[in-house]
């Protein structure tokens, strides 16, 4: 007779256990336990039979993978926390005996570590690394927007300031930025990064008390795995473009006094205004241009090839203008955007450095102004405003300039990242209209394959599985929840559409 198997030593009570268990299991305490489970990648999960696995009792577990754990426990970095935790105990030590000498021979001595072997592990190749920018660019951008002062290191924000500049460069160097929106939480920034859409939030420049109900524990420990990433990202990115990192300005190569000349805090504030040219490796001239004439007979080929042309008309969409900024403008967004595009920027010396020429410059095409008027105009030139760039930006195209004139009311600033059963505005579906000329012979191929479609419904349904069947209602679910706040904003639009006709009828009056 075989051995008597025991209730709950094998199957779904021996492939998960508790937070409890796990940190009991690794001799960690929570925040650490927390911490280490971020830089790891590891989450909890949810069982199927979550009460069955508690033994009947009702009170809320967090379940984690057994493996997981037994993963964690050959963590290199756990003995780094245990020597930290020996460190904090010295110290207090030392600063309740008031031994000075010990307390800074201890501090001398602080336990420290780095996440290169995380970050290598989690991402083994470099386009892994990249596809998971968006998170990393967001938080780094957020970062280091915060106060100097108050419950965040200044360290920590220089880093991210430091890796966000070196990101920025980059972007203007390899000229891949492709949407920008501007919103009230920031400025959404897309840019095209070895064949993948990056989308990140860049805050606007005012900077904003952090709020006292976010545990901040969290957000550092996931910032300390991505400052680590994104300086691997930075590295890799600029060595594939031929630039020296980190990023030098040009003159530094050839004299070391431009340092000595501009001094440390004005050469950061030139390196940061993103309005000089980086220093290159040497490399030797080889043609990597495509001959066109190969390309001519294929189809396939031939498309990339027209494709590759709009895209590189594109990325030189301000290549003839020369903009000049007041002192009222968000510099560093716009700078950005007009130098990815290949235009020439420049500002007030008075309010910034790194100036390239003053405002009398007869060469200068638009002046951007965020003002009702401007008391001295020149005839050669064009006065805009800010939303101009960004709309061409998302248009892929220079607008006319009569609709962004200085205290004129503005079109509306619509949104490029519009997701599939999203509510689109009508401005949106009268540029849509305009681009494409065949949108009825569309809809009604569409509309056949409805029609088509819709026969066969319910006998796709009545075979279909039960979890298939489960899955399909819940998607069904979510699109009629959708459907609901288009035809909401759809109705808002509607009665903000006749609000504003009456306005104008009495007017008239």
């Amino acid at each position: 007779m075989g051995k008597l198997q025991k209730k709950g030593e094998k199957g779904a009570a021996n492939n998960y256990i508790t937070r409890t268990q796990a940190v009991k299991k690794l001799q960690l305490t929570l925040p650490d336990f927390r911490k280490i489970c971020i830089l790891k990648g590891i989450y909890p999960h949810e069982p199927r039979k979550k009460r069955k696995l508690a033994k009947g009792s009702s009170a809320p577990k967090t379940f984690y993978y057994a493996k997981d754990i037994q993963y964690l426990a050959h963590e290199p970095l756990l003995e780094k926390f245990a020597e930290t935790k020996i460190f904090v105990r010295k110290i207090k030590k030392a600063l309740g005996r008031e031994e000075l000498d010990t307390v800074q021979r201890v501090r001398d001595q602080k336990p420290r570590y780095t996440l290169d072997h995380i970050v290598k592990e989690r991402y083994p190749t470099f386009p892994d690394a990249v596809k998971d920018l968006d998170d990393a660019l967001s938080l780094v951008f957020l970062f280091s927007t915060m106060p100097r002062q108050g419950r965040i290191q200044t360290g920590i924000i220089n880093k991210c300031r430091v890796l966000a500049v070196e990101f920025m460069h980059y972007i203007v160097a390899a000229r891949c930025i492709k949407k920008v929106f501007v919103s009230i939480k920031g400025f959404y920034i897309q840019a095209e990064i070895e064949g993948n859409d990056i989308t990140w939030i860049m805050p606007h420049q005012f900077t904003t008390p952090p709020p006292t109900n976010i545990d901040f524990k969290v957000m550092l420990s996931f910032l300390e795995l991505y400052t680590t990433l994104l300086g691997f990202v930075n590295f890799k990115l600029f060595s594939n473009l031929n630039l020296i990192y980190p990023p030098k300005a040009l003159e530094e190569v050839f004299s070391e006094r431009s340092r000595v000349y501009f001094g440390d805090d004005i050469y950061r504030e030139r390196l940061e205004s993103l309005n000089i040219k980086l220093a290159e490796v040497p490399k030797d001239d080889d043609d990597d241009e495509i001959d066109e004439e190969l390309l001519m007979g294929d189809e396939t080929l031939e498309s990339l090839a027209a494709s590759r042309k709009e895209e590189g008309e594109f990325k030189s969409l301000f290549k003839d203008c020369k903009f000049f900024l007041s002192r009222e403008i968000p510099r560093e967004i716009v700078v950005l955007v007009i130098r990815s595009l290949g235009g020439e920027v420049s500002w007030d010396s008075d309010s910034g450095v790194a100036s390239t020429y003053d405002e009398s410059d007869e060469g200068i095409t638009h002046h951007i102004v965020d003002r009702p008027s401007q008391s001295h105009q020149f005839l050669s030139r064009c006065y805009i405003q800010p939303q101009w760039v960004f709309d061409c930006v998302n248009q892929r195209k220079l607008l006319p300039v009569d609709e962004y004139v200085p205290g004129a009311i503005l079109p509306p600033h619509l949104s490029p990242f519009v997701q599939e059963g999203a509510y689109v505005p009508p401005e949106q579906v009268e540029l849509l209209s305009r681009d494409r000329k065949d949108v009825g012979e569309e809809k009604g191929e569409s509309e056949k394959k409805e029609e088509l479609s819709a026969e066969d419904k319910k006998l796709a349904l009545m075979a279909m599985p039960k979890k298939r069947k489960a899955l399909y209602n819940k998607m069904v679910h979510s699109n009629k929840q959708k459907a609901k706040v288009v035809n909401k904003l759809k109705r808002k639009r509607e009665e903000i559409d006749t609000s504003k006709g009456a306005k104008k009828q009495t007017t008239a009056k």
